[in-house]
């Protein structure tokens, strides 16, 4: 199934070139997860990036050729993926409006940048905003993207190729979930990192070796995170199915709930949704 997927994304963008305009942390990602999984070749891709070092460091770990000047990295781009931080976007849309021709479609993964801003700072209307998270460097991020109306169903096509070189791509019906996104899956992984950290010391704590503890909670939660994707049932079933009363795991999901454990993350998620919006805001 996985082997059939990539192939139909590579007849998708295999004609097809793409510019990465910003090539950070999700600007690599997204180059690597292209190169890697065998849908682009180097020769498709092109980067663009402010930074002599970084631009010498990805040119020579992916073999593509990476610009200072961003109007060039985009000239000839079919797709243009915008992956820079927010603090910078004002200036980068300075620099490329008017750089955009009709049939050249705009990806930007700009936390709170609306399409609004973005179709009046580059004069173009052909533009898709999407969130992906980090775990798409290795083909298994989670991508939610909305589309403007001016994009037809063949950008459309192409798109949902790209994105979903990248994982599971989403395609959400407002632009308003694009924020909800963001402080969900987007902003997701890093409390996940963060509950791995704390459960590997706990188990430290306990006695077990760092290495032995961290093998037993990745294995832990990547098994449960693929039983619950696989079984189809609601989290609660799930939870309820290994939790004997009076037992072991009774006894810890209580600690959880006294320590807010459910509250805590619930709040994450909302300070996050509120953060991505007072970005679109400035």
């Amino acid at each position: 199934m996985l082997q059939e997927r990539q192939q139909l994304q590579h007849n998708v963008l295999c004609q097809h070139r793409v510019a990465v305009i910003g090539c950070g942390v999700m600007g690599e990602a997204i180059i690597s997860a292209l190169i890697a999984g065998g849908r682009m070749l180097p020769s498709q891709i092109r980067g663009g990036d402010v930074e002599t070092g970084r631009r010498a460091e990805i040119g020579e770990r992916y073999g593509i050729e990476v610009f200072s000047d961003n109007r060039a990295a985009v000239k000839h781009a079919d797709l243009t993926m915008i992956a820079v931080k927010p603090y910078v976007l004002d200036t980068l849309l300075a620099e490329l409006s008017g750089a955009f021709q009709p049939g050249q479609i705009v990806i930007s993964i700009v936390a709170g940048a609306r399409l609004d801003k973005l179709e009046c700072g580059l004069r173009h209307r052909e533009i898709v905003r999407a969130m992906p998270n980090t775990p798409a460097r290795i083909g298994c991020g989670t991508t939610a993207w909305y589309a403007s109306t001016a994009i037809d169903s063949g950008g459309q096509l192409l798109v949902e190729a790209l994105l979903g070189s990248l994982g599971d791509a989403v395609r959400v019906d407002s632009e308003s979930a694009i924020d909800i996104a963001t402080a969900l899956s987007g902003s997701g992984p890093a409390y996940v990192f963060q509950i791995i950290e704390a459960m590997t010391d706990a188990g430290v704590q306990l006695g077990l070796s760092r290495t032995t503890a961290e093998r037993l909670v990745l294995g832990t939660l990547g098994g449960a995170t693929r039983y619950a994707q696989l079984s189809g049932q609601h989290p609660a079933v799930l939870r309820a199915a290994v939790t004997t009363p009076g037992g072991t795991t009774a006894s810890g999901l209580d600690a959880l709930e006294r320590g807010g454990l459910r509250v805590a993350l619930t709040d994450a998620v909302i300070a996050a949704h509120r953060r991505a919006i007072e970005l679109g805001q400035r």
